[in-house]
């Protein structure tokens, strides 16, 4: 029987470069878990009913609409806890089967992409942390650059995650997404190269 792959949790603040790390990692053969895409998958499945019964109203068209969801939460502690509480379950059921698909799939690293891996406690369910950062002043260029971003909504989102510097503490690794892409590549290989290594 295989054995479980090595868990590697991928987080970072927001512009930080993290889904473009997660990419590096899926271009050298590691399979990705993104808690982002299995929350949107769920919203538009076994989330829809325990979600609006409640908070009712965000529904459009069979599915959980996120900008009218965002609207109800973004402020207020409470409703967003009330969200946690339906969506964590169902984001680490569909993650406990990708990680038996890895097994049975032979991967030896698996890497477990949450966005608030620290402010969740999920550091807890993997074996090693990477911690995606770059500059002060890149991220921000980085944000303020989406459509529909807002220094005022930055910050908001910002005072909801754990400072930068702390998640750099705390990690086992860091890639610094600050000098492109290129140099990111070159850090993540190294890491994959260290971690087989260590397996060995």
């Amino acid at each position: 029987m295989a054995k479980p792959p090595f868990r590697l949790g991928l987080t970072g603040s927001i512009g930080m470069g993290k889904s473009t790390t997660a990419g590096l990692f899926r271009e050298l053969g590691v399979p990705v878990h993104d808690a982002d895409a299995a929350v949107h998958e769920i919203y538009g499945a076994e989330g829809v009913a325990p979600v609006e019964a409640a908070f009712p109203g965000v529904t459009v068209d069979g599915r959980i609409d996120r900008a009218r969801l965002g609207a109800r939460v973004l402020d207020d502690d409470a409703a967003m806890k009330r969200l946690e509480a339906i969506v964590h379950p169902l984001v680490r059921a569909r993650e406990t089967a990708f990680l038996e698909r890895a097994r049975r799939e032979g991967a030896r690293i698996a890497v477990l992409d949450i966005p608030l891996l620290y402010e969740t406690g999920g550091e807890g369910r993997v074996d090693a942390v990477v911690v995606v950062s770059a500059p002060e002043s890149v991220q921000r260029a980085r944000v303020l650059a989406r459509p529909d971003m807002t220094a005022e909504k930055f910050a908001a989102i910002l005072s909801r995650q754990m400072p930068d510097s702390e998640k750099r503490r705390r990690a086992d690794h860091v890639i610094d997404t600050g000098r492109g892409i290129p140099a990111a590549r070159e850090q993540v290989a190294a890491l994959l190269k260290r971690l087989a290594g260590d397996q060995d």
